[in-house]
């Protein structure tokens, strides 16, 4: 794939799943990755290494702009430049409306929607001086249609198409690409470990394709997004879901 070679990408939430998968991916197309996840990520750096690829672990915590601001600092140093940034970082805390407390709607809203404005704030003055970057966020099919017991999800995950859209007309003018990939039920080890007849009954009954899909597999379409490849996709959403929002 065109253009990824050598790009120096950031991704949050990438000790594991989605954001595992796609820091291996990037590493496959010759990019230099930040693993920044507030859980140890060596086991993701040591697996980019192994395939020829450079990459450090920073630690941070998305709901701190001071934690932020150090992941860019470091990504700075190690690198000398921030490509893309992909917001993968995110938290469930699903309840019924009637039963969600305001701690477990604080909580996602302060990691799955005010982490992807600190993250993307903090690199914005880099892509902006050199007039080039993209910047990917992790929405969810749940963003585009809701689902039951999981109002603060669903909020965040339509916010960060509303503020993906928002920056792209804003800064497309500066070389800059914002866009969201919308991921539907995937085969993380979070979702392996529900029960198969649940998985049957309740999950890919909802999904034409009757599969999950693979990490790997929006891997792909984040390693498509940020390539030269894409270069005219701007404000999209990309929706990965075995056709289950259909």
């Amino acid at each position: 794939m065109r253009g990824l070679k050598d790009k120096v990408a950031i991704i949050t939430g990438a000790a594991g799943g989605i954001g595992k998968a796609t820091a291996l991916r990037f590493a496959e197309e010759g990019a230099k990755v930040v693993v920044a996840d507030f859980s140890d990520g060596s086991a993701t750096v040591a697996e980019v290494k192994a395939q020829g690829s450079d990459a450090v672990y920073v630690q941070v915590d998305v709901t701190s702009p001071d934690s932020v601001k150090l992941m860019v600092e470091k990504a700075l140093e190690a690198f000398g430049r921030i490509d893309v940034l992909i917001n993968n970082a995110g938290i469930t805390k699903d309840a019924m409306m009637k039963k969600m407390s305001k701690d477990a709607w604080d909580a996602v809203i302060s990691v799955n929607l005010t982490g992807v404005f600190n993250c993307t704030s903090a690199v914005l003055p880099h892509l902006l001086e050199q007039q080039s970057g993209v910047v990917l966020t992790t929405s969810s099919v749940v963003g585009l249609y809701g689902n039951l017991g999981q109002t603060n999800y669903a909020a965040t995950k339509w916010g960060v198409i509303g503020m993906t859209k928002s920056w792209a007309k804003e800064m497309a003018k500066n070389g800059l690409r914002f866009n969201c990939v919308a991921p539907g039920f995937i085969g993380t080890e979070m979702v392996k470990k529900i029960p198969e007849q649940v998985l049957k009954e309740k999950i890919l009954i909802k999904v034409p394709a009757n599969r999950l899909g693979e990490p790997e597999e929006i891997a792909a379409a984040f390693a498509f997004l940020a390539s030269d490849d894409a270069k005219f996709i701007n404000g999209a959403v990309l929706s990965v879901d075995g056709a289950c929002t259909l």
